[in-house]
């Protein structure tokens, strides 16, 4: 029996990483690192920001300058506050969750500081309470490990095998797998093939995610 929906943020909730992936690209082609906004996603979408700058450093063969992180970050919120939007019809997949009993929560791999602001500037942070808001940096190790997703159902009193998991990424996928959990991989703007290849099941339209979870 179903107890608890849990989903990532970025590309699942809002529709932020083309915004994340421009700025991105933009700041490693300043530092001499040629990428486009698809090559950045490819090679570094659902990684932690500091294994992001360890990749970068390691295809540059030197440090990033001091502060770089923090500027990216910046930057980042910056495009987030003119730019982001939330993903279509996630709002009225949430609602639909609560209104079948379920519980809900958010476990991303981002800090939970950019998940409160990504929420608020889309209008969806009163879907969730503070408590229901979970990051990778609360663990010892982040996505593909399944140590978020655990950590998550535990807090929310659910047992992992009454957990569903919503992700768009591969590595996400891998980590609900991981964590005995059924996993829906959204795929409107991501590899299916890759998603359903970690173990998902997935669909293209966030507006389907209740009749998926055999609630609508």
């Amino acid at each position: 029996m179903q107890q608890l929906v849990i989903f990532d943020c970025d590309g699942v909730l809002v529709d932020s990483e083309p915004i994340s992936n421009r700025v991105l690209a933009e700041m490693l082609a300043a530092e001499g690192l040629s990428r486009t906004p698809a090559q950045a996603r490819r090679e570094y979408q659902g990684l932690l920001l500091r294994d992001v700058v360890a990749q970068a450093e390691g295809a540059l063969g030197r440090p990033l300058p001091d502060g770089w992180e923090e500027l990216y970050e910046q930057r980042r919120d910056a495009a987030f506050a003119r730019e982001l939007r939330a993903v279509a019809d996630a709002e009225g997949a949430v609602a639909a969750v609560r209104a079948a009993g379920l519980d809900a929560c958010v476990a991303s791999q981002a800090r939970l500081r950019k998940t409160r602001h990504s929420l608020a500037v889309t209008g969806l942070s009163e879907l969730f309470d503070a408590q229901e808001l979970f990051s990778a940096e609360s663990v010892a190790r982040g996505k593909p490990h399944p140590d978020l997703f655990l950590h998550a159902a535990r807090s929310m009193g659910s047992n992992p095998a009454a957990s569903v998991v919503v992700e768009d990424t591969p590595s996400g996928v891998a980590a609900g797998v991981a964590a005995g959990m059924r996993v829906l991989g959204y795929a409107a703007d991501s590899d299916e093939a890759a998603l359903r290849a970690a173990g998902a099941e997935t669909f293209t339209a966030m507006g389907e995610l209740p009749a998926r979870l055999g609630i609508a």
